[in-house]
C-alpha cells in the first residue's frame, strides 16, 4: 500500500514539474546558432581572403587564418565578450575553432587571481589547452627550425 502511495506521489510530482517547466524555443535556438556560427565562418573567410590578397594561395592561407581565429577567440574571451556570443548563439559559437579557443582561455581567466603559474598557467591545460598549446608550440618550433636550416619562412 505504501509503495502505491509513493508511486502516485512521484507521478504527481513529475506531472507538476512537467507542467511548470518552460518550453524550449528550439527553432529560435537553431536560427541563432546558424547565424552566429555563419558569422564566425564569414569572419574567417574574410581573414583568409586578406591573406590571399597578400600573395598566399588558399591552401597557404588556411593555417594563418586558423591562428588568427584562435587569437580572436582568446581575445574576446579575455574581454568577456565571447561568453555573450555563446549565450545567444549556442553551438554556433561553441563549435567553430573560436569556441575551442574560448574553452582553453575561459578556465585560465577564471583562476587568474591565483597567479600566472598556479592560476593562468595551470588552467590553460584543462579542456582544449593541451591540443592548442602543444599544437601551436610544435608549429612554432618546426617553423623556427625550418627558418634556421633553409632561411625560408
Amino acid at each position: 500500500m505504501a509503495d502505491q502511495e509513493n508511486t502516485q506521489r512521484v507521478r504527481a510530482y513529475q506531472e507538476l514539474v512537467k507542467s511548470r517547466r518552460p518550453s524550449k524555443p528550439i527553432l529560435k535556438n537553431v536560427i541563432y546558432a546558424f547565424f552566429v556560427g555563419g558569422a564566425i565562418c564569414e569572419v574567417g573567410q574574410w581573414i583568409q581572403w586578406g591573406f590571399m590578397q597578400n600573395g598566399m594561395t588558399a591552401k597557404e592561407a588556411t593555417s594563418p587564418t586558423t591562428v588568427v581565429l584562435i587569437g580572436l577567440g582568446a581575445l574576446l574571451t579575455g574581454l568577456g565578450w565571447y561568453d555573450k556570443v555563446v549565450k545567444h548563439g549556442g553551438m554556433g559559437g561553441t563549435l567553430p575553432i573560436t569556441g575551442f579557443s574560448n574553452a582553453m582561455v575561459a578556465p585560465a581567466m577564471e583562476f587568474r587571481s591565483e597567479g600566472l603559474v598556479l592560476g593562468v598557467g595551470a588552467k590553460l591545460f584543462t579542456v582544449a589547452g593541451p591540443v592548442l598549446v602543444y599544437g601551436l608550440s610544435a608549429a612554432f618550433v618546426v617553423g623556427l627550425c625550418r627558418y634556421l636550416l633553409t632561411g625560408v619562412a
